[in-house]
């Protein structure tokens, strides 16, 4: 379906095609209609990279009052790149609307001349929230007038903690305007900002939510913890027209494994929340441009990073979530290209890649971190296939070959060739030389299932879910929740259940007959020095 199809206004469909757009994504076309129609609250459960930007945006600009200098469209998104690229597609799109004015509101730029911006007049804002907060609380900005709110990447929000922001956002803006929430997953706190501040919601869905993309594969490779970042050069070397981006779980192991690879003579640089704005918009430019070749960068950092060539997305770590890899591995396999995600665990993580697999619907295919043997063949033949495409200038450069061919006229061919390849190619074959295998074979599982499995179906049907406000990022293990509970209730741990570690909180059962007797043991307890709260867990929370 064509984008003049959907009924928009000539000065849309003319930047449209001035951008190139011919055929709308799945996610627009069943998105567009309904939005355009102004008369109804809708969710959008899509992945990243299906186009949403043009999805929300067209319909938005189509209906707000370009006369009017007051906010009527709010935008609210998880982070200032992805503001900026909200912004510079809607300031595209509406480049033939001559009074279309279109702020972007976002931390880490002056406050006041965002104030300014403001105050002369826009019709649209793009805000990440806690920015806009401050500007509402400064009364710099007012949105009594908003008639449409969207919320971009909502799940993510969510999960970076602003659903109180958002709250307190949604309730300065008028009861009757039009909200369109745009999501990945749809976790519980999504469906309670449905539930409060959207009136019977249509949902649209392109896709599956919380599944990978089908164009993308996934490759998972084990080793052990020590030769984690060789094997991730042998990945690098191995794939000598790598486009990647690789994410690491925290800012300071991003920083830390990119000064390894620059320092390594790999095209490389960082991308995390502790560079100044202007690196990070430095950084992401030359990305965008294909001038940097390998960018590492943390989840949070890469979010709103819009790139369509990216042929290749690694996971230096995995996720502590797993909805994350399905965001993370979406920043490939773009505008309708095939990607390729590849993931390094070691021997204790492997148990996650079936949990990956399970939540997201997708397999990996276990795969060998190539020897050195390989690597040196790769990068041979992907340089001599370069010299071979060379284009030559012969009027250009005949005027220096005198000198050289004299030089190497004793040489044979056969020795010429060597002696070409030996001064491009040794460093090559001085670092993989005697390269070992780092591979680690992992032994299946027996069928009978591991212990939490037995658990599980032992208990089935007969236990309580227990909630508690510890996780991953407070390197909290299993052992320490089964000790904790034994402990402190005197109960033994025949009686535990499933015990599901997440990012920042944590699940556990045990069995009913005893619940309340754990729940009374563990009001006020301390894990490793930290007050914990244990409450029952509600039904629906529940998750495998």
């Amino acid at each position: 379906m064509n984008f003049s199809s959907f009924g928009l206004k000539h000065e849309l469909i003319q930047a449209v095609d001035q951008l190139g757009f011919e055929q709308a994504t799945q996610i627009q076309e069943k998105a567009i209609p309904r939005l355009l129609s102004g008369d109804t609250d809708i969710i959008v459960l899509a992945q990243t990279g299906t186009g949403k930007t043009a999805a929300f945006g067209l319909p938005l600009l189509q209906l707000i009052d370009f006369k009017s200098k007051n906010p009527q469209g709010l935008i609210l998104c998880p982070t200032r790149e992805l503001c900026l690229q909200i912004t510079g597609d809607l300031k595209l799109f509406a480049r033939q609307i001559p009074k279309a004015r279109i702020a972007a509101v976002y931390g880490g730029a002056a406050i006041r001349d965002q104030i300014t911006l403001i105050k002369k007049g826009v019709q649209i804002i793009v805000a990440t929230p806690g920015r806009l907060l401050d500007l509402i609380n400064r009364k710099a900005v007012k949105l009594e007038q908003v008639a449409y709110a969207v919320l971009d990447e909502a799940d993510e929000m969510l999960d970076m903690g602003f659903q109180e922001d958002i709250d307190h956002i949604l309730k300065q803006t008028p009861a009757q305007k039009r909200t369109w929430l745009f999501s990945a997953t749809m976790p519980k706190a999504a469906a309670k900002i449905a539930d409060t501040y959207m009136t019977r919601p249509v949902t649209i869905t392109a896709g599956s939510p919380n599944k990978a993309a089908d164009n993308i594969s996934h490759a998972c490779y084990v080793i052990k913890e020590k030769n984690r970042y060789s094997a991730l050069k042998r990945m690098i070397d191995y794939i000598p027209d790598i486009f990647a981006l690789i994410f690491c779980r925290t800012r300071m192991e991003t920083q830390t494994v990119a000064d390894k690879l620059m320092k390594d003579g790999y095209n490389a640089e960082p991308l995390h929340g502790d560079l100044s704005q202007m690196q990070r918009d430095q950084v992401m430019k030359k990305f965008r441009e294909g001038t940097l070749q390998l960018l590492v960068a943390t989840d949070v950092a890469a979010r709103g990073l819009d790139v369509d060539d990216i042929s290749h997305v690694i996971h230096y770590n995995l996720p502590d979530e797993p909805d994350r890899y399905t965001h993370r591995s979406g920043r490939t396999a773009r505008a309708g290209k095939s990607g390729v995600s590849m993931v390094l665990v070691n021997t204790r993580e492997v148990r996650r890649i079936k949990e990956l697999e399970s939540r997201s619907g997708i397999h990996f295919e276990v795969k060998k971190i190539p020897g050195g043997h390989a690597v040196c063949e790769k990068q041979l033949y992907a340089m001599v296939d370069r010299l071979v495409s060379t284009e030559v200038n012969k009027k250009e450069i005949d005027k220096y070959l005198p000198p050289v061919f004299e030089t190497l006229s004793d040489l044979s061919k056969e020795e010429l060739i060597r002696r070409f390849v030996s001064a491009e190619f040794n460093r090559f074959l001085d670092y993989y030389r005697g390269a070992e295998d780092i591979n680690v074979t992992v032994k299946k599982r027996r069928k009978k299932g591991d212990k939490a499995d037995k658990a599980e179906r032992r208990l089935a049907g007969n236990t309580q879910r227990f909630f508690v406000n510890v996780g991953r990022l407070d390197k909290l293990k299993e052992g320490a929740i089964v000790r904790l509970i034994c402990d402190k209730s005197g109960i033994s741990s025949s009686k535990l259940g499933r015990i599901d570690l997440k990012r920042e909180f944590s699940f556990f059962d045990v069995e009913k007959n005893v619940a309340k007797h754990v729940l009374k043991s563990l009001k006020g307890v301390t894990l490793d020095g930290r007050k914990i709260h244990v409450k029952f867990a509600e039904t629906e929370t529940k998750t495998r």
